[in-house]
């Protein structure tokens, strides 16, 4: 099959790979890829910065696509990337997303979705119905992130979502999913900071959230809960600087590993701090049902490319010349 191979930092080679093995035993299938989104994460990776994506390996975690062969033959698919064990403690309390064996395709010993095929256990499938198209149903992994976030935030807000001011820092794919998030799980006011001009702008004639220059907030403005989809110091710094005392902020983005927090400023206004990974399989299948369902919106905010454009892509994305949140491949 061909596939978008990641060979070293900066490189990423489109050519023919072998083709991927379901293991029966697990109960795997073979999924044949129509859409899958490039992260955050690719990013990192391809940049020569995760350690753990080592060159040669096949990236990619959001997908959707076709089961090939077998009773499931034909079934459309949006793919939920991380392979728990079911068994360890975190998994039968219902918080498989910290599967102490937990898997994530695109991470060895799973390659991921930039390619033809995929193998996946069939309890890591969701069925989407064929009036979602796959680049929509592909988008439910990276706004499961949010969803989980927002999920989260609502159990432990004093005020409640739909009191809350609610600020969420980035207008990328992770902070629009948030922001979506929020709104259909009955969030108040909620403001996304995007500094990109251009994707300000395109963000602003979807017309879904409610999108502003960093700079344009009140000076005064102070938020219940801020949702970090960035994770880079100069956006912790603003978490800490705009969240109310007594206030939550949450920390899905992995731009940087330390620093930007107000320690003394949230320890002496007792703000709440909880880094958030991923999503349970639960809430990945409600997020899949809410696309299905239309309560996320339109989602018109993809671009879709050949998968043998990646390569340029993810150059643009580095460069910052892409306006739309997510740029969708298809194999």
């Amino acid at each position: 099959m061909k596939a978008l191979l990641y060979t070293g930092a900066k490189t990423l080679e489109y050519r023919e790979v072998a083709d991927p093995e379901p293991d029966t035993t697990a109960d795997e299938v073979l999924v044949r890829v129509d859409s899958v989104g490039i992260c955050g994460s690719d990013m990192h990776a391809w940049l020569g910065h995760d350690t753990r994506r080592p060159a040669p390996l096949i990236l990619g975690h959001e997908a959707a696509g076709v089961v090939v062969g077998g009773e499931d033959d034909g079934r459309r698919v949006t793919v939920n990337p991380l392979v728990s064990c079911g068994s360890c403690k975190p998994c039968l309390s219902g918080r498989d997303n910290l599967c102490i064996k937990r898997q994530i395709i695109s991470m060895p010993p799973r390659e991921g979705a930039f390619a033809e095929c995929l193998r996946m256990p069939r309890r890591n499938l969701t069925t989407i119905p064929a009036s979602v198209p796959f680049g929509k149903g592909a988008l439910a992994e990276p706004i499961a992130c949010g969803w989980h976030a927002v999920k989260l935030a609502s159990a432990r807000l004093q005020s409640g979502l739909a009191d809350a001011r609610t600020l969420v820092i980035g207008g990328g794919p992770i902070g629009v999913g948030a922001a979506l998030s929020a709104q259909c799980q009955g969030a108040g006011s909620v403001v996304v900071v995007e500094p990109n001009a251009s994707r300000r702008e395109y963000l602003l004639k979807q017309g879904e959230v409610d999108v502003r220059a960093p700079e344009s907030l009140d000076p005064k403005a102070s938020f219940d809960l801020v949702i970090d989809g960035v994770g880079l110091v100069v956006t912790r710094e603003q978490a800490s600087r705009v969240v109310e005392p007594g206030g939550l902020i949450m920390h899905i983005g992995l731009g940087s590993a330390e620093g930007g927090l107000d320690i003394r400023r949230m320890t002496l206004q007792e703000v709440s701090f909880i880094g958030t990974y991923t999503y349970t399989a639960n809430e990945f299948r409600d997020v899949a049902t809410a696309i299905a369902e239309g309560r996320l919106g339109k989602l018109d905010w993809i671009e879709q490319r050949s998968l043998a454009d990646g390569a340029d892509a993810f150059v643009e994305l580095h460069a910052g010349s892409v306006a739309v949140p997510k740029i969708i491949l298809k194999p």
